[in-house]
């Protein structure tokens, strides 16, 4: 049994494979899957689990090159924005709601959080550790 990290089995797999490229997406509960994609769904109820709580347990496994957000999670849900911000430490690039549903055909993993905010979405690009 794992004591630190991510707890979650499925979503720690999915970080253990992923490799340089590969995108990982923290959505909210509202967020369209697309057909074939993998996803993981760990809403419980609105709100629970938290974007941010799942961001941060994810960080702290995944080696991050970049990051994608919804230009309307900063026009629609500043508080949120300015929250998570500083969490990503890495370039973040802001396209389109649509842009960002488009991206999210190729994830190699869609994790839904209970995250209850508008466009409360993260594409997490993984980079390499070394």
């Amino acid at each position: 049994m794992k004591k630190s990290g991510l707890l979650h089995a499925e979503l720690s797999h999915f970080v253990a494979r992923a490799g340089h490229t590969d995108t990982v997406v923290l959505a909210d509960v509202g967020l369209p899957i697309p057909p074939g994609v993998p996803h993981i769904d760990l809403a419980v109820s609105a709100g629970i689990p938290s974007l941010e709580s799942v961001l941060r347990a994810t960080l702290s496994e995944l080696v991050l090159e970049r990051v994608t957000l919804a230009l309307e999670l900063r026009q629609h849900s500043p508080a949120l924005h300015a929250q998570i911000l500083p969490l990503l430490g890495s370039a973040v690039d802001e396209v389109s709601h649509e842009q960002l549903k488009t991206l999210c055909l190729s994830a190699l993993v869609i994790v839904r959080t209970g995250e209850a905010t508008p466009y409360a979405n993260v594409l997490l690009h993984c980079g390499v550790n070394f």
